[in-house]
This record gives structure tokens, C-alpha cells and sequence, in this order.
């Protein structure tokens, strides 16, 4: 990949579960790269864990989205390649955000278990972490984007990949709004190579480029068991690395990239420390 900058998004906010923001410390620690900065979320932030709040978070999540906002546009107007790692998926509201401010018109692949299509009418959590995906394409319109200035990324170019885990409402507001979905068993039952090209095809028709969001939590548990929310059935090892090699294969197309949901407390072994280690030395070394 071109001249890279590493940004460090330390929020777990995005959930009521805890150690999300401990994942990119982890995985900065072995590389070897001089441009690295990270966003930490602010000590005098009491997190909210009531599962009931169906806002939970909200002013923090917006505080910290804000700040890392600013950065990785920073990083865009230096001609830097920006590679944000999470941290919870809410930090992909600003990342995303970021890129399409620069670039314009932009599409997106989301590679995750969950849809993280909701708003905050269909929550059932309150977890904002499950509605980045709404925010970034402005089906969820409220609460979540004041600090950005510029385009959303239109549906007909967003593809949700991978996915596995995705609430009843929420289908229904992937379908409105007109989301392309490739589930795990798409990967399965056409094949990754496949599912992969028609993913880049989607997301680089008539745009400028694509954002990619990858979410650890798309690999099965039994390869990656250290996020908050695991699911069965995920992508194997062999997939995993093969979407970097398309990641690697349109790297003239990828304009910016989150890695994101490594939880440092929920792992075994450090399986998914090693296994994230690789993905990104995979993407630093090409």
C-alpha cells in the first residue's frame, strides 16, 4: 500500500461491554512503522452500561467521533493513506466520513458478521456500535454525523459482507434502503473469489474509490474468539486473508481502511492478537 498512516481509535464506547479500547494498543505495539497517532476516548467519561438506554453513549461516542474525524482528514489533506484501527465499529462513523470528504463519492465494503444497519427506531440494544453503517449512509439521519461536512456514501455502492447476525428490523432497512448483502453462506456456496470480485465491483462503480471496514468479528470464533461479539459460522482463515489479497489486488481503488472490534479481553491465546497482527502486516508490506 502507498504512504500509510496507522491511527489508533481507543473507544469502546460504542457498546456495554468493555476492552474494545485496548485493541489498538495491542496491535501497534509490534509495527514497524513511524506514522502512527492514536485517539484516546476521555478519562472523565463515565461509560453507560445500562442495556436498556437505547441512546447509550450518544454525547461520548459524538465527542470522540469528532476528534478522530479531524485526524484522519488531516492525515487525507498529507497525502497519507489512513488505516484506523479500532477500537469498537462506531469509530467508522468518522473514519468513513473522513474519506468521503476528500474523495467526494466514494463506495464501501463493510466485512462483518452483524449489519450494523440499524437506527436508533429499530435498536434493540441501544448499542451504537450496530448503526454506523445507517450513519455513514444517511438512512439514520439523527444524533450521530453533526461533525461532518460533506457526502454519504450511497447504497447502491455499499456492500455488506459476510454477514450472519442481522435483526429482523434491520434486514427490513437493508432492503429499503437498498444495501447489496453477501452473507457467509454466499461466500460458501458461490465462492470467495467470486462474492470478492462482485463486492469491488459494486462498491467502484462510478465512484472515486471505496472505503473498506473490516471487522475481525466476520471470522469465526474458533480462528478469531477475541471480540465483544462473537457469531458462529464465520469466515475461515483462508477467506480472511484472501479479501486482503483483493484489498492488496484494488489498492489503486482503496482510498482508506478500518480494522476494528479487537477486544484484548476476550481473546484465548492471543488467537486473534496474532491473527490481526498478520492481516495487517499483510496490508504494510504490499
Amino acid at each position: 500500500m502507498r504512504n500509510i498512516k496507522i491511527i489508533g481509535a481507543c473507544s469502546d464506547l460504542g457498546l456495554h461491554i468493555n476492552g474494545a479500547d485496548l485493541g489498538p494498543s495491542k496491535l501497534i505495539e509490534h509495527l514497524k512503522i513511524s506514522n502512527i497517532i492514536k485517539v484516546n476516548k476521555l478519562n472523565n467519561i463515565k461509560k453507560e452500561l445500562e442495556k436498556n438506554n437505547k441512546k447509550k453513549n450518544l454525547i461520548a461516542v459524538n465527542e470522540f467521533n469528532s476528534r478522530l474525524y479531524t485526524e484522519v482528514v488531516n492525515s487525507l489533506n498529507n497525502n497519507y493513506f489512513p488505516l484506523t484501527i479500532g477500537g469498537d465499529h462506531s469509530i467508522a462513523i468518522s473514519s468513513s466520513l473522513a474519506s468521503i470528504k476528500k474523495y467526494t463519492n466514494l463506495g464501501i465494503i463493510w466485512f462483518d458478521s452483524h449489519g450494523d444497519f440499524n437506527t436508533f427506531d429499530t435498536t434493540i440494544s441501544g448499542n451504537i456500535h450496530g448503526i454506523p453503517l445507517a450513519a455513514v449512509t444517511n438512512y439514520e439521519k439523527n444524533y450521530l454525523t453533526d461533525f461532518h461536512n460533506g457526502n454519504y456514501y450511497n447504497p447502491k455502492n455499499t456492500v455488506l459482507l459476510g454477514a450472519r447476525d442481522i435483526d429482523e428490523l434491520e434486514k427490513e432497512n437493508l432492503e429499503d434502503a437498498g444495501v447489496t448483502v453477501f452473507t457467509t453462506e454466499d461466500i460458501r456456496n458461490k465462492g470467495m473469489e467470486y462474492i470478492y470480485e462482485k463486492a469491488f465491483k459494486i462498491a467502484s462503480s462510478g465512484t472515486n474509490g471505496i472505503h473498506i471496514s473490516y471487522d475481525l468479528d466476520v471470522i469465526d470464533p474458533n480462528f478469531a474468539p477475541g471480540v465483544s461479539v462473537p457469531v458462529d459460522n464465520g469466515i475461515n482463515e483462508i477467506e480472511a486473508f484472501t479479501f486482503i489479497d483483493y484489498i492488496i489486488k484494488y489498492k489503486n481503488l482503496v482510498k482508506s481502511m478500518d480494522l476494528v472490534e479487537f477486544n484484548p479481553l476476550k481473546d484465548v491465546d492471543d488467537k486473534t492478537l496474532n491473527l490481526a497482527k498478520e492481516l495487517l502486516d499483510k496490508i504494510l508490506n504490499n
